[in-house]
């Protein structure tokens, strides 16, 4: 029976609403990753929206409130197979996406990431390292909706986000405003490059991110760009004569972002090990707890075991039986029957390596932030490795063997990408609901729905998008028109990784480079922490690597912010700062979803554009980083002013 005096959580109209922000951020996400490779963040929208709605209906709390985001935010980050499925079509395995088995393996993906983020979710949230910037962000949104009084809080959270939303609406949309500058000096064949990007989300994420973390990632960036792409410039060859600057364009995004990718790896594993004792503490106090145990706080009262155990072992029989129907047509009875047994093993060892790995930066630099696609880089190739030794027992002979191994691996590959997502995400929801008050069995009730809906509405989105635009390199028609095919950028990415692998043409090289340096820097960050003199944290280090520098760079700007108001105000300032950053996360992060699904119903990237399709003007970039430098000092200004009064 309910506690009357405790408020109204798990609703079934919250569900409804719940289900029903899905179909949006789903939708748009997976439109946005396949056009142009990148997806928004859907906690933080999802909470104001599920806020407003309500509002709208009357007697909403708080609590309530963080479940309809929490179970929303799941499902829209559930888009994040589009880098994995297509794939499948580009390899010609696929003519389609069959609903039962695309929907099925995604729900199961989903789940496992949910299962995995319960032991997580004590050890993590623990950690006073991991700021959870975005879930820190939810939570002082849902706040401020619940205690209107506080008007000082809401009226920051609503000035950065209206700020945000206009300079954004006006970069994206109506394309008035540059979105980034680049500078590039040339010497001889070298080019070193300085870029920025005038993202308020971004500002306001490495706000909360933190002193560390934002200048590791500055430390990455600067690391590639001013010294790892210029000497590659004078070792490696140029058979096409490319121009210097976009010579290096094409070494960061083919050499040295592997670099960051294996400086990720070994920074995760690092971390992983180091969480051992801590999680396997969590998990046997899981195992030990019994359902009718009472003595647990409501506010850490997670799944029971019984639950747990029987949604592990519906996804453990759901994902067996998709792994050997997928086989079966292509290989014999008892190939098949391995492969699934195979692909379980990776499932359950590389799914928690990589849950543990994306949920840990997730944690350190945002979810928006964080290279879920470079871990995911990873899992492709041990993937690959792992079937490239079972094809070498004779497994999976002849040229239909290997087509099938490279088909195989992508579609287990999507089940961990979807168990990636979850926890890359979702750890920031349980973040917001431990600063709300929140019942975890019930974020992870309704986390587990979550993936279920939007499990629903991906595979006909991508047969949508399909069949209406087709990818690079895989049109569903002949004769269809080329130049509007979607890019898919991560799929033809993981599709090159996984054949590169089976025909051994993948350089190695670049990512025992990325160990080697990310040895090290567990090595210096060790001493930094011993000697009390700060920390460099490697996977940090390694994301600004991967990430386009106008990213890293940015985030590092909205943390030496953070850190220098922070110092002139003795730290009065900060729950402003915390508003305002939010309200700068929430303006871009709606406004974009706006303009995702305007760009998704008008089949066009830009269709508010001012300026002529691929007119190229200075002056908007200008604009950009004059409207970008009064945005920072503003953002100091509204802070030290707070803090005179």
């Amino acid at each position: 029976m309910a506690n009357p005096s405790q408020p109204s959580e798990l609703t079934w109209r919250g569900i409804m609403i719940g289900a029903l922000i899905t179909v949006v951020f789903t939708a748009s996400n997976v439109y946005l990753g396949l056009r142009v490779g990148l997806t928004i963040a859907t906690s933080i929208p999802a909470a104001v929206i599920s806020m407003a709605v309500l509002r709208l209906l009357g007697g909403g709390t708080i609590l309530e409130n963080n479940l309809v985001q929490t179970q929303a935010s799941a499902a829209g980050t559930l888009s994040c197979v589009f880098a994995s499925l297509p794939a499948l079509v580009m390899a010609g395995v696929w003519q389609h996406f069959p609903f039962a088995l695309t929907a099925l393996l995604v729900a199961a993906g989903g789940m496992t990431g949910v299962l995995f983020t319960i032991p997580l979710r004590r050890v993590m949230l623990a950690d006073p390292a991991l700021p959870f910037p975005e879930g820190v962000a939810a939570a002082e949104i849902l706040r401020a909706g619940a205690a209107r009084e506080d008007r000082g809080a809401i009226r920051a959270l609503m000035h950065g986000g209206v700020l945000a939303a206009v300079m954004t609406f006006a970069t994206t949309g109506l394309r008035v405003l540059g979105d980034g500058m680049t500078a590039t000096a040339v010497w001889g064949v070298s080019a070193f490059r300085l870029s920025l990007g005038f993202s308020p989300a971004l500002l306001g994420a490495g706000y909360l991110v933190g002193l560390e973390g934002g200048i590791a990632m500055l430390t990455g960036a600067v690391m590639t760009w001013e010294i790892i792409v210029p000497v590659m410039a004078h070792v490696q060859p140029n058979p096409a004569g490319l121009p210097a600057g976009a010579f290096a364009t094409s070494l960061w995004k083919d050499k040295a972002r592997f670099i960051g990718v294996g400086l990720i790896g070994i920074a995760a594993i690092w971390t992983v090990l180091r969480m051992g004792r801590p999680l396997l503490a969590s998990v046997r106090a899981l195992l030990e707890r019994t359902q009718g145990d009472t003595h647990a706080a409501r506010t850490e009262t997670d799944l029971s075991p019984r639950a747990m155990r029987a949604v592990a072992g519906i996804v453990l029989v759901v994902v067996g039986g998709l792994f050997f129907v997928f086989a079966h047509p292509y290989v014999p009875a008892l190939s098949a029957l391995v492969a699934a047994i195979a692909g379980l093993a990776c499932c359950a060892g590389v799914g928690l390596f990589v849950a543990a790995a994306c949920g840990y930066m997730a944690g350190l630099v945002g979810s928006s932030s964080s290279p879920i696609s470079g871990v995911i880089i990873l899992a492709a190739m041990c993937l690959s490795c792992v079937f490239v030794m079972l094809r070498l027992l004779g497994l999976f002979a002849g040229a239909d063997g290997q087509h099938f191994a490279i088909g195989f691996c992508l579609y287990v590959l999507t089940a961990i990408t979807a168990s990636a997502a979850i926890a890359n995400d979702n750890l920031q929801d349980l973040k917001t609901g431990r600063l709300v008050g929140a019942t975890p069995w019930k974020q992870e009730a309704v986390l587990l729905i979550g993936c279920l809906t939007g499990a629903v509405i991906i595979p006909p989105v991508l047969n949508v998008l399909y069949q209406t635009y087709g990818f690079v390199g895989a049109m569903p028609r002949a004769g269809m028109d080329a130049t509007h095919a979607l890019a898919a950028p991560q799929p033809a990415l993981l599709l090159l990784i996984t054949s590169g692998i089976f025909l051994h043409q993948l350089d190695w090289n670049m990512l025992l480079l990325g160990v080697g340096t990310g040895c090290l820097l567990i090595g210096i960050d060790a001493g930094l922490r011993r000697t009390g003199r700060g920390a460099l944290p490697p996977l940090a280090v390694g994301v600004g690597i991967y990430l386009p520098m106008s990213v890293s760079l940015t985030l590092a700007i909205g943390a030496i912010l953070g850190h220098v108001i922070t110092r002139l105000t003795a730290g009065a300032g900060s729950h402003q700062g915390t508003m305002i950053a939010s309200g700068l996360i929430v303006g871009e992060s709606l406004t974009g979803v706006v303009l995702a699904s305007l760009s998704a119903l008008s089949g066009r990237d830009s269709p508010l554009s001012l300026l002529p399709a691929g007119m190229n003007a200075p002056l908007a970039d200008w604009a950009g980083l004059g409207a970008f430098c009064a945005l920072c000092a503003w953002f100091c200004a509204m802070q030290l002013r707070r803090n005179r009064r």
